[in-house]
């Protein structure tokens, strides 16, 4: 056979194989033997190993794995991979569709979507071709995967359809089924090896294995639930759901229930009770039911929150509830002074993690709970992740178990507490002399979300406090790789990553030092809002109370806390070390088109001659700010065609100007 007979056999068969493995692997519905496939991918691998330049990196021969990893590399998300808000309650969900109902004038559809266990990856195909997989990471960056996620059967390498995208990512789950983890475990325990915990746990641990042929051989699962991208078919997220169906994708099955398009509250309600009595009898796990707003331009009115999308929201199943013993309440000081009392508990396996401490919050929850040394207590995980105390098992309480006194002095540097009025925490008021306060503004300064600083952790960061080379986040700009080297494991290099890492950092934008700056009830939305409101830290710095207020969605705490900052000299001296040591402390701004609408704040509703997206970027280009919502502040409701009744008659009722497109085109012209 020569290189071209090669060329075609080797295309003949790859096809044919992709549409096999979708039949039996997607749809059920297998229409060729298991020995007739095994033949023709045998076929398939020797043709590959005689005609190496013929291989592709989709074929199916990918499906059994064998490459090897030596480091997953970091990836940008080119759509940021943000986390859901959580609600554990009905009318939790009754208030957020509210809200809904509040910042757009659409006609409402939900989307009701199972919520997978398992580990969230975002898939990108060029051309028909998976090029790339990548994991959530922080949501910003992750790991790319790509060569274990070819291994995965459900995920196709090729597609081929009608108006493809050239380019479009699809995310989704990928998950351990529950029989295939029963069956891996029976091996594991028969060969005398400790069991997997759990299959959450154990499908993102076999995702990072460097052999990917470990990685097919452990048979994980993937349900594909969102399509992204420039050119998408279809303008709401069931009918590109649908799309990708069309293209071989496992999407969830409408027929079976898996996915429901709801219209009212009480449908949204009649799935999740279904599912909440119904997912024990599922081949794989979930742990509650996502709902979504499923058009597109509702969506992107909505917008976003710095953590999550406003127009979607997962409802968590109740968590598993176990009783174990709680031998002491010891606290821990944070970086605000907040003091946070600690159950330190008899160990106890929860979902499939052995949990020993939990958050008791604060005195109030303790009053409240009637907690004390040596209770039974009823232990669980907020969204199955963060261990709680829900109850105390009165029946078992010990005879004359005395009631628990809430410390009044700070168990690190003995100050004296205080607890402000109307507020639930105590704190410790020595700010500048209480050690962990002192880490953990570092800390927080490190952080990936604020400085982003390699080569520092926390262990590094108490080593350098400990050694007298920092006192505060300011001292970071000090230190030198001779300065370092003298700490205790501190090699050479990592020395000189250190030193890099904290010069690196000068670079981060205006916003992030902003929220580096640990102000109280400024995290990074509300800082990125300052930042471009006020422009420089000195302009924010002379700001009082009321010019904070005017800002939009910039309430009484945040002014009063901003202002409180500034007016503390110590703050004042370390901002004033950090301009010196050249961190950004203005904001980098892009030359307007104009200044033609600076001054006047707009919301845009409706569905315009040119894209929604593009028409609130030409009001930012010259000069305008582009709210969410009809307000007191708003100056102009630009209003397109459908647009909802709501903002109008809001609108009408704050006297606030009503235009057109044309008439926002005529103040640009």
């Amino acid at each position: 056979m020569n290189s071209s007979q090669a060329r075609e056999r080797i295309e003949e068969l790859s096809l044919e194989l992709h549409r096999h493995n979708h039949r039996y692997y997607v749809l059920n519905a297998p229409s060729i033997s298991d020995y007739d496939f095994d033949m023709k991918l045998k076929e398939l691998q020797q043709l590959e190993e005689q005609f190496p330049d013929l291989a592709n990196p989709n074929s199916p021969t990918k499906r059994v794995g064998g490459d090897v990893t030596d480091k997953f590399q970091k990836v940008k998300h080119k759509y940021p991979m943000l986390s859901l808000s959580n609600t554990y309650n009905f009318d939790e969900i009754r208030d957020w569709e509210k809200r809904i109902k509040k910042n757009t004038d659409d006609e409402i559809e939900y989307v009701c979507e199972l919520k997978y266990d398992g580990v969230a990856i975002g898939i990108t195909y060029e051309n028909g071709l998976l090029s790339r997989a990548v994991t959530r990471g922080d949501g910003q960056t992750g790991e790319d995967v790509t060569t274990n996620v070819r291994t995965i059967s459900t995920i196709p390498l090729r597609i081929n359809g009608n108006e493809l995208p050239d380019e479009f990512e699809i995310r989704g789950e990928i998950f351990l089924p529950l029989q295939v983890f029963t069956d891996m475990n029976a091996r594991r325990v028969e060969a005398g090896e400790e069991p997997y915990m759990n299959p959450r746990n154990t499908a993102s641990g076999t995702l990072k294995l460097q052999d990917s042929a470990v990685v097919a051989s452990r048979k994980l699962d993937c349900f594909l639930y969102a399509v992204y991208g420039e050119n998408l078919p279809a303008a709401s997220h069931m009918a590109n759901l649908k799309f990708a169906a069309e293209l071989g994708f496992k999407v969830p099955e409408e027929a079976k229930n898996r996915i429901a398009l709801c219209k009212s509250i009480e449908e949204i309600e009649t799935f999740i009770t279904y599912w909440d009595a119904e997912r024990n009898k599922l081949p794989f796990e979930i742990d509650g039911v996502v709902i979504k707003v499923n058009s597109y331009s509702a969506q992107e009115e909505l917008g976003f929150t710095a953590k999550s999308p406003r127009w979607a929201i997962a409802y968590k199943f109740k968590a598993e509830r176990v009783a174990t013993t709680l031998e002491k309440i010891t606290y821990q000081v944070g970086r605000t002074g907040a003091i946070t009392p600690v159950a330190n508990l008899a160990p106890v396996l929860i979902a499939g993690t052995t949990v020993k401490r939990a958050s008791l919050h604060n005195a109030d929850q303790i009053e409240k709970l009637d907690v004390r040394e040596g209770d039974t207590v009823f232990v669980e995980k907020g969204g199955e992740i963060i261990p709680k105390i829900i109850a105390v098992d009165f029946t078992k309480r010990p005879p004359h178990l005395a009631k628990h006194q809430y410390i009044t002095h700070c168990p690190e540097c003995h100050s004296e507490l205080v607890r402000n009025e109307g507020e639930a925490q105590h704190y410790c008021p020595n700010s500048n002399g209480c050690p962990p306060q002192i880490k953990g503004r570092i800390e927080h300064f490190i952080s990936r979300k604020a400085m982003n600083i390699d080569g520092i952790g926390s262990e590094t960061v108490s080593e350098l406090f400990d050694a007298g080379l920092i006192e505060n986040f300011a001292d970071l700009y000090d230190l030198t790789q001779e300065s370092v080297i003298q700490l205790d494991r501190m090699a050479e290099k990592s020395a000189e990553n250190l030193v890099k890492g904290v010069e690196d950092s000068k670079t981060i934008p205006f916003e992030r030092v902003l929220f580096a700056l640990g102000i109280r009830f400024v995290g990074e939305t509300v800082a990125k809002k300052l930042a471009e409101e006020f422009k420089t830290i000195d302009a924010l710095a002379k700001a009082d109370r009321e010019r904070l207020v005017a800002v939009n969605e910039i309430g009484d705490r945040i002014a009063d806390s901003v202002v409180d900052f500034f007016a503390d000299e110590a703050n004042l001296e370390l901002v004033n070390r950090l301009k010196s040591k050249g961190l950004q402390f203005e904001i980098d701004e892009v030359e307007n088109d104009s200044e033609k609408l600076t001054g006047s704040s707009f919301v845009v509703s409706g569905v315009f001659t040119i894209d929604r997206k593009e028409l609130k970027a030409l009001i930012e280009r010259n000069g305008g700010k582009v709210l969410s919502g009809v307000s007191a502040k708003t100056n102009f409701l630009v209003a397109g065609e459908n647009m909802g009744p709501s903002k109008k008659s809001k609108a009408e009722k704050l006297d606030v100007a009503i235009i057109s497109e044309a008439e926002l085109m005529n103040m640009l012209n």
